[in-house]
């Protein structure tokens, strides 16, 4: 039996155990403690003073001990009540005197938490040498793989960042055509202003007295200049930045990018005007004779060669969408050709003096022409009928639609963009040092190119082009090697020169009835028709099982069933008529029929 340390009877103060003597009397039993008060917890000092040294003392036998209140019911007695207090519960209250704050015991105390250790970053996945499962080491090489080319993916998706189309908007009550070049290179960035006609784009200059220039205005370069000493009323550009064509007072030239002259074409004599079609490798030409020429490129020969009788031809505009070419007359008649054909495919009656200028969009949708009348109309081709017309001051000379839909006129020394839909007022205004010669949009730039009496300018508008570009169509920034590879494979999918048409989408459509017409010809011319299907012959069966009744049959039933897919189908089931009933003679009282 051991007892307590302490100061007790029969025990020393140095803490030893001592055992008491046998005939000695016990200690008296500390009384049971209170009852437990429901709704109140039971608290350290309730106790008896003999017990607040936390000395536990276990209730008697049998007895039931007390139910420890729910952490709900303490947080219900926890939670103040939303009801105002009234004066009278405060104040008793707060005469309530709180219990003393007595120090809990020893025991009662609890050691302090170890700090939470800190959050360390998840595990890299295992490698795949030390995965003993093959499914798993295929499951992860997968997901790796999967992750890389997501990120090259995303790397490359980063390099084409979605530009949008920029705009001049005026402040209130003012109008844009009256703000300058000036004001508006201000606003612009540097690398807006110095490059210009940017973005890999290469620029072909020709003067009245033969000085012919290419120029790369991405890199500032001067490629060829070269004097042909004649004059020069038209060049142009071939498929690549490599070759190019002038058109001399007598006949077409061929240079490449060096100045060197590659071909003199002297059955192209006169030529005026001159328009390349990319998709197909042509070249068109409008002389002064009134003849318009096609030569393939590709292989150097003429494809056709259509006289218009319409006199000397100076006015002339593709349709990027058909390659069908525009031709404007001195009778105010803008006529529509193809290569295949020698007579017009549509003829529109536009001005009512002689045609000055032809443009189209890249859309094909649009066409705006002027006359020596000062007008400036705009078409629908798709409904060939006029949308919008505009008077100005003086008839506009030269036309141009950029990739956004404005369009440039050049009126002597003013050069004015106007929006097609619709155009009551211009969109910018600019007076250029001597009268006008040239007008063209930069691709994919915002920038005019205008050439004058003095010179070349480059005009900065606002929204004229496309800011994102097809790098598969179209790649300013393609290298020596990719244009070598994009040659030949342009030069495999050319369009031949048969399928020019007004409508593209007919060459996906089938005419039963041509078809049908050369199948009879065919017939006729041979004697027989090599498409018939040859008449059915029943075929023997093997020993016991063939009859000539057996075959009769299958001989009719074959017959009845190639007529009965001959027979056209039979019309559609008619309701029957109702007779109309018509009112009786004078006095009859009822109707009556017919």
């Amino acid at each position: 039996m051991e007892i307590p340390r302490g100061t007790g009877e029969g025990g020393t103060a140095g803490g030893h155990l001592v055992r008491p003597p046998p005939n000695a009397p016990r200690p008296p039993i500390p009384p049971p403690p209170p009852p437990f008060q429901a709704g109140r917890p039971q608290r350290y000092w309730d106790s008896e003073p003999g017990q607040a040294g936390g000395d536990r003392v276990d209730p008697p036998k049998g007895a039931k001990r007390a139910r420890r209140p729910r952490k709900a019911e303490l947080a219900v007695k926890r939670t103040p009540s939303p009801e105002p207090r009234s004066p009278s519960r405060r104040r008793e209250r707060g005469n309530t005197p709180h219990p003393p704050r007595v120090p809990p015991p020893h025991g009662l105390l609890r050691a302090p938490c170890p700090p939470l250790p800190p959050l360390s970053p998840p595990l890299p996945p295992p490698p795949q040498e030390a995965v003993s499962s093959e499914r798993l080491k295929h499951q992860l090489a997968r997901q790796e793989q999967k992750a890389r080319a997501a990120a090259g993916q995303a790397a490359r998706m980063e390099l084409l960042l979605l530009e949008e189309p920029g705009y001049l908007e005026g402040e209130e009550g003012e109008d844009t055509c009256t703000v300058s070049q000036a004001d508006i290179a201000a606003a612009v960035d540097l690398a807006a202003v110095g490059e210009g006609w940017g973005r890999g784009e290469h620029l072909l200059l020709g003067g009245r007295r033969g000085h012919v220039a290419a120029l790369d205005w991405h890199t500032k370069a001067l490629m060829c200049e070269i004097n042909v000493m004649e004059s020069i009323t038209d060049l142009t550009w071939l498929h690549t930045e490599t070759l190019l064509a002038v058109a001399q007072r007598k006949w077409l030239y061929v240079y490449d990018h060096q100045g060197v002259e590659l071909n003199c074409l002297k059955r192209f004599h006169g030529v005026q005007r001159m328009e390349f079609l990319p998709y197909h490798f042509l070249l068109a030409t409008a002389s002064e004779s009134g003849f318009l020429q096609y030569l393939d490129i590709s292989v150097g020969k003429e494809v056709s060669a259509i006289c218009t009788k319409a006199g000397r031809l100076a006015v002339m505009a593709q349709n990027p969408s058909n390659a069908i070419v525009h031709l404007g007359h001195s009778n105010g008649t803008v006529t529509l050709w193809s290569p295949s054909a020698k007579a017009p495919l549509a003829r529109m009656l536009c001005h009512q003096g002689a045609v000055r200028a032809v443009a189209v969009e890249p859309s094909g949708s649009y066409m705006a022409t002027s006359g020596l009348d000062h007008k400036l109309h705009i078409y629908d081709l798709r409904a060939y009928r006029r949308l919008h017309s505009l008077l100005l001051p003086c008839g506009a000379g030269l036309l141009d639609f950029s990739q956004r839909g404005l369009l440039a006129a050049a009126c002597q020394e003013v050069v004015q963009d106007v929006s097609v839909c619709p155009p009551q007022k211009p969109y910018l205004c600019h007076r250029l040092p001597g009268p006008s010669h040239g007008l063209r949009f930069c691709p994919f730039e915002d920038v005019l190119g205008v050439g004058h009496a003095q010179g070349f300018a480059s005009l900065l508008v606002p929204g004229a082009g496309e800011p994102n570009f097809d790098a598969l169509e179209n790649n300013p920034y393609r290298s020596r090697r990719q244009r070598q590879e994009w040659e030949v494979k342009a030069f495999l999918d050319k369009i031949p020169s048969e399928l020019i048409t007004l409508d593209p989408t007919q060459l996906g459509r089938v005419d039963p009835v041509s078809l049908e017409q050369q199948r009879q010809e065919r017939a006729e011319r041979l004697g027989y028709d090599p498409e018939a299907k040859e008449p059915f012959a029943p075929r023997r069966k093997l020993k016991g099982r063939d009859s000539a009744g057996g075959r009769l049959k299958r001989k009719k039933k074959m017959a009845a069933e190639e007529q009965r897919v001959s027979l056209p189908p039979p019309p559609p089931p008619q309701s029957p008529k109702k007779h109309p009933q018509t009112l009786g003679p004078a006095g009859a009282g009822g109707l009556e029929g017919p």
